[in-house]
């Protein structure tokens, strides 16, 4: 919608208040909101101004003057306010250049689909995640000085089959929730609701169902798109699932790893470069595919020790990546294995269909930094002209310690991860994509902020341990 059609939209749907939201680095949602008949034309220029010194990984307290500009191809109305409200997402503007703010990661992005399409080698690129999530009945966490504690309470918890109130069993096993139908799936009304939910927001969705951990492990998947209408549709089909359980007196969490002992959220995502029209992934190769989607695997190979910090950027993310709970540990590619990096779908033979599917992403990630960093990744495997080596198609756990050792693998923890970022980020730096202060700030966020943090603080399972020692 241009500005005149979303001022019409919000008259027509009886629009009172407007909300504009953005990303931060860390990829949490933020939005600020004003009453409709702050909303003209001219704001689609102008845009509206905000602080960007309060907001992580941003700017600093002299240089906080922002301005954000309303993006209405965004535009809808938000199925969970009181108040009848126009959402829209925007862009972030320095407001003495006018030029788009290099740490916006949207606008990061954005430069990602233009890079490709300057370089000639494709046109779009079409991304597809699949990100898993935990619906849990109740919640509690603290850490101080003296004590440290999270406790999770989950009605389909395996670990509360001996609740004395409320407890009607069925119960999925460990590692058995892929995809037994009610009562044992105890979430398919609430799944459809949330599909209905986003339906109504202009999300198109596949499919629905549980996962295979217990505790109320879900999975929507999305119908594939463009990087940033991928990254864009993430955003929103978090804030649906979170909202829509808030609803039912449930609690979601996209954190990869909340319980021990099984499978935690991934977001598998599936990738492909088309060029006026035609897919350009499909050939006579292995698996049916080109030998430019080889070159590109090859790049997401090359470089996941570094792109880990930024797919998978949290120190819970390597309690996912961990062998023997479907999280690929091992850099590998395979048709249809689930325990390699790389998977190679064999649904169709269409050449529509053919595309990669990158599996050690979870939904911790921004979408915006990920589905870029993935896509210069694979960009910086064709223009390098990356072999990927042989494919692996055996089960990768059930290799000798041999086979093993020819095998790269994911780093074990995000310090390491960041430190791979640090020493292997060219690719992302082509075009001015990631910017080298951009590089900068995230891993100096992210070392500050959250690594060090947690390995500052006695872990509960430490005075088991130790206590006695």
């Amino acid at each position: 919608m241009n500005a005149q059609e979303v001022l019409d939209y919000a008259k027509k749907n009886d629009a009172r208040q407007f909300d504009l939201r953005f990303t931060d680095l860390p990829g949490l949602s933020q939005h600020i909101s004003y009453p409709i008949s702050m909303l003209d034309e001219g704001s689609f220029e102008d845009g509206f101004g905000i602080d960007g010194s309060s907001i992580r990984g941003w700017a600093a307290i002299n240089e906080s003057d922002m301005l954000i500009i309303p993006d209405g191809s965004s535009a809808f109305m938000d199925p969970f306010a009181e108040t009848r409200t126009l959402v829209m997402l925007g862009d972030i503007i320095d407001p003495i250049t006018r030029q788009h703010y290099d740490r916006d990661p949207r606008w990061i992005a954005k430069k990602a689909e233009l890079f490709l399409k300057n370089g000639g080698q494709a046109d779009t690129a079409y991304f597809g995640a699949e990100a898993e999530f935990f619906i849990f009945d109740n919640i509690r966490f603290d850490q101080n000085q003296h004590s440290g504690f999270y406790f999770i309470d989950a009605e389909e918890g395996r670990w509360n089959s001996s609740r004395e109130h409320n407890n009607l069993g069925y119960r999925p096993r460990y590692k058995e929730g892929y995809f037994p139908v009610p009562p044992t799936d105890h979430y398919q009304d609430l799944r459809s609701e949330m599909v209905a939910t986003m339906l109504e927001c202009g999300l198109a969705i596949e499919c629905h169902h549980h996962e295979v951990a217990t505790g109320g492990q879900c999975e929507i998947d999305q119908r594939f798109d463009t990087l940033v209408k991928s990254a864009d549709n993430m955003m929103l089909y978090k804030y649906i699932v979170r909202n829509v359980a808030y609803q039912y007196g449930k609690t979601v969490t996209f954190m990869p790893k909340p319980l021990f002992g099984d499978n935690g959220n991934g977001m598998h995502t599936h990738q492909s470069l088309w060029s006026q029209g035609k897919p350009l992934f499909a050939g006579d190769n292995y698996a049916g595919l080109s030998q430019m989607a080889l070159w590109y695997i090859g790049g997401l190979l090359r470089h996941a020790r570094a792109l880990s910090a930024i797919i998978a950027p949290t120190t819970n993310s390597y309690k996912r990546l961990v062998p023997g709970y479907e999280a690929p540990v091992n850099l590998a590619y395979s048709r249809r294995n689930r325990s390699a990096a790389v998977r190679i779908p064999m649904y169709s033979n269409s050449p529509k269909a053919k595309r990669v599917e990158f599996r050690p992403p979870d939904p911790a990630s921004n979408p915006y930094l990920a589905f870029a960093a993935m896509l210069m990744a694979g960009l910086d495997g064709i223009a390098s002209k990356i072999d990927p080596g042989e494919a692996l198609d055996k089960d990768i756990y059930d290799l000798s310690p041999e086979e093993m050792k020819k095998v790269p693998s994911m780093p074990a923890s995000l310090d390491e991860a960041l430190t791979c970022l640090e020493e292997d980020h060219a690719f992302l730096t082509k075009g001015d994509v990631f910017s080298e202060e951009l590089i900068e700030t995230f891993v100096s966020y992210k070392r500050k902020a959250e690594a060090e943090a947690v390995r500052l603080r006695p872990h509960p399972y430490e005075f088991a341990l130790y206590y006695d020692i």
